[in-house]
């Protein structure tokens, strides 16, 4: 029977491939169109995706804004919490939508990628009208690839990388095409040595560079990080991206920083991780040097998330010594003098609470046995005598039944009952 089927369905790997064969048509279909195209209109492609990018995307993008400002400008701290929260829904409806065009744009983005492979591969200098970004590149040292001839850029096919000068000589094959295509899914494509993991990787990451939000390519160790930068930044580069490795610069240096704002950032698996626990340590978000996650690609995966996996990443450093350097030490009898009159007061309110049940008083009001059974709970939630008078009969139901109360209207009269404690807590936020 599971013979007939898969006659009849095909395996899951079949129907895969299908489906991205269809796909691989329609990107060889736009490059051969692209081969009309002057060098100019080729490289403003990116500009192009973009533009349809920011265009899909408006919508939302101004719905957060406005959400995200109106949230700002409120001194509640109930619809302070509220509005972020629908602020991080819609950030999550903006990733997908950004999946949704990306996935539009994808034949027509690695066809440019092919393109231009092909344009390098065939020719030894190609030129363009200079841009800001070309006279940035050529002012930099080891460019040597790129120059300026007046209102013209020269792009040479020949670089250097890892101390070794190389000529650019490689194509996209079909099956290459595929193995992007299964990157941009977030699956792994596995690959031999010397199939081209390199080249394969260059089309997702141009596609996913064109969204702005940085990519970061994962590789095993420094040499290898260093190498690919140097080997396929140029490609991205002459399509109006930006190229760094992170692996070049110390950390939480000012090059650091920027390398991470470029479009496609290299680096190895352990710099990464290590800035990433950095930026969980830092005070201020000014020291933050990564920006939110949009997509990685990991360079022989098998080792990154499996053998080098083994070794957990642990930050470490002296401990200043001397108690009147601690933070804690200053600031633990101030916040231990705030419990304790806490404390007092919680103990006080159950105590009132006991004798006004006790006596017929189980009112939510002012003055009413329910109003302190709920400011004791609101003071200290955990406090033992608390929990244990909580556990008689009828009091649980009580203490639900004020609280209902004060939290009608989104909780606008609770402030009636935190307004004689010294803080509250709030178990269910």
């Amino acid at each position: 029977m599971l013979g007939i089927i898969k006659k009849i369905f095909g395996t899951k790997q079949e129907r895969d491939l299908k489906g991205y064969q269809a796909m691989v048509l329609e990107v060889n279909k736009h490059f051969a169109a692209y081969a009309s195209l002057s060098n100019d209109q080729l490289r403003t492609k990116t500009l192009e995706f973009r533009e349809r990018i920011a265009d899909y995307l408006s919508d939302i993008d101004v719905e957060i804004n406005r959400v995200n400002e109106q949230a700002l400008g409120t001194d509640d701290f109930n619809e302070k919490e509220m509005l972020f929260k629908q602020v991080d829904e819609l950030r999550k409806g903006r990733d997908k939508s950004l999946e949704e065009i990306l996935m539009s744009i994808l034949p027509e983005a690695f066809a440019v990628v092919k393109e231009t492979s092909r344009r390098f591969s065939q020719n030894s200098t190609l030129e363009v009208t200079a841009t800001d970004h070309d006279r940035m590149l050529a002012s930099k040292s080891g460019k040597t690839y790129i120059s300026i001839e007046g209102d013209r850029a020269i792009w040479k096919n020949s670089w250097t990388a890892a101390g070794g000068e190389i000529i650019w000589n490689m194509v996209h094959y079909d099956v290459q095409l595929i193995g992007g295509m299964v990157l941009h899914d977030g699956k792994i494509s596995e690959m031999a040595t010397g199939e081209g993991k390199t080249l394969v990787g260059t089309l997702p990451a141009y596609l996913n560079g064109v969204a702005g939000q940085g990519v970061h390519i994962v590789t095993v160790n420094d040499y290898l990080a260093r190498r690919d930068s140097e080997w396929v930044g140029p490609i991205y580069e002459f399509l109006l991206l930006n190229v760094d490795c992170i692996d070049k610069y110390k950390p939480s240096s000012r090059e650091r920083l920027a390398a991470y704002q470029s479009d496609i950032t290299f680096g190895t698996n352990a710099e990464f991780g290590f800035d990433y626990l950095r930026d969980n340590m830092v005070i201020n978000p000014e020291e933050l040097v990564q920006r939110k996650h949009h997509y990685a690609i990991v360079d022989e995966v098998d080792s990154v998330l499996i053998d080098d996996a083994r070794t957990p990443l642990i930050i470490s450093g002296p401990v200043t010594r001397g108690a009147e350097d601690q933070e804690y030490v200053e600031l633990n009898p101030t916040v231990k003098r705030l419990v304790d009159e806490q404390t007092r007061l919680a103990s006080q309110f159950l105590a009132d609470a006991r004798k006004m049940i006790s006596s017929g008083n189980t009112g939510a009001e002012e003055g009413g046995g329910g109003m302190s059974l709920l400011r004791a709970h609101r003071a200290l939630p955990k406090a033992r005598p608390l929990i244990k008078f909580l556990s008689e009969e009828g009091m649980k139901v009580l203490l639900q039944k004020t609280e209902n109360v004060y939290l009608q209207e989104n909780a606008k009269r609770m402030p009636e009952v935190d307004r004689e404690l010294l803080f509250h807590i709030d178990e269910k936020n």
